[in-house]
């Protein structure tokens, strides 16, 4: 192999490679950090920030590359956002809810390819784009009725499997949604974001699938949302 092909050759494993980990600091600091049921030890992280903001700047520098998959995408943007509101939790800690801190989701909070992103942008104008419903149960917003924050990072090979995991979960768990054939009180994720999840019939659909409880005409109701800290203790 000649000497220029070789060092492309090279610098293309390495950019790569670099793709495929850069999400490992991130794994490692949810491990840490989140336990079982989502519940985040802000207090001990706060000890550690510098850790995450070395994340946060691998993630400026090596956005997804525009032949990525879309499975890539979707690990590098639920993983942005998961850092980043954990990292405005810990701008502002103590705090009793992200909702005390002054427009959470209207500020910007990283620069990718020259362009500052709120996570309002990130949210709305990325993620609800790349239409997967889904990502509405990967997004954790910091708050106890939220999505439970997954306690490893997201990644383009286990996507699906990640997804539909996370979906279930928050579909079974009863503080969030209670389901049954008759009635069903949903998460207000449900309303706020119905038009991601298609027709009456077509969100039916889905919490049936992920459910896996059978639905089909019932009476609906939206339980209040708790914005308090999603803290362990």
């Amino acid at each position: 192999m000649k000497p220029l092909y070789f060092l492309l050759f090279i610098l293309c494993s390495l950019s790569v490679n670099g793709q495929k980990n850069k999400h490992s600091r991130w794994d490692q600091q949810l491990k840490k950090y989140v336990d079982e049921q989502g519940l985040v030890d802000y207090k001990n992280w706060l000890t550690e920030k510098n850790e995450l903001d070395a994340y946060i700047l691998t993630l400026e520098k090596m956005p997804p590359l525009e032949t990525a998959s879309k499975e890539a995408k979707l690990a590098y943007w639920i993983n942005a956002y998961n850092a980043l509101t954990v990292k405005l939790i810990l701008e502002n800690y103590p705090t009793k809810s992200i909702k005390e801190i002054k427009k959470p989701w209207d500020t910007d909070c990283i620069e990718v390819r020259g362009e500052a992103y709120t996570l309002g942008e990130i949210e709305h104008e990325i993620l609800r784009k790349m239409d997967e419903a889904r990502i509405h149960f990967a997004i954790n917003c910091a708050s106890a009725s939220c999505p439970n924050l997954l306690n490893e990072a997201f990644s383009e090979k286990q996507m699906e499997t990640q997804l539909t995991a996370v979906t279930k979960a928050f579909l079974k768990d009863s503080t969030k949604n209670k389901l049954n054939p008759s009635h069903i009180e949903l998460s207000r994720i449900f309303l706020w974001f119905g038009k991601d999840f298609g027709s009456k019939a077509e969100r039916l659909e889905f919490i049936s699938r992920y459910s896996e409880l059978t639905i089909k005409n019932p009476k609906i109701d939206y339980l209040p949302y708790d914005w308090s800290l999603n803290e362990s203790n």
